[in-house]
């Protein structure tokens, strides 16, 4: 299965006053929602194949989900939340569940630093060897009940954003 752990979106900041009061709520900006749409652009154009996205039921990870369904053409039904997504979340549940699917291209969508710990985990670190920023990108290969991931790159937000290009 190719694994692709991406961070969500631009969203709303915590101190600004117009921000929801739990952070769980904190929607993505207009300009969050126009940079990841191009960045999702950018798997497109190296021939990413999404299946299912799996995401944080936090409000910006939502809506950067629902964004990379519309791009990548991903069926609604094959949208799921998960709460080992949520930031300090256990993931261990999601990790172990990773490794039992079938082969097919699933998008994690997370928040800082959890992705990056995600990411670790499935490659066998003890610590983070990413810093994602905002919709940036990691691309994992793993197989089926195999126990580490082999790691196929890490794509900055701007990297993606060039590579979906059209002109």
């Amino acid at each position: 299965m190719r694994l692709y752990v991406m961070r969500h979106g631009i969203a709303i900041d915590s101190a600004d006053p117009g921000a929801p009061a739990d952070d769980a709520d904190r929607p993505l900006t207009a300009e969050g929602v126009e940079r990841t749409r191009a960045a999702l652009q950018g798997l497109i154009s190296f021939g990413a194949v999404v299946d299912r996205v799996v995401t944080s039921p936090y409000l910006r990870c939502t809506q950067t989900a629902q964004l990379a369904s519309e791009v990548l053409g991903v069926p609604r039904f094959s949208l799921e939340t998960h709460g080992g997504l949520a930031p300090g979340a256990d993931f261990s549940e999601l990790v172990a569940g990773l490794r039992r699917l079938p082969d097919d291209g699933v998008l994690l969508i997370g928040h800082s630093p959890d992705v990056d710990r995600i990411t670790a985990s499935l490659l066998g670190l003890a610590a983070p060897v990413t810093a994602l920023k905002k919709a940036g990108l990691v691309v994992l290969q793993l197989r089926t009940g195999q126990e580490l991931a082999k790691l196929a790159g890490v794509f900055e937000p701007k990297v993606l954003r060039r590579l979906g290009r059209t002109e």
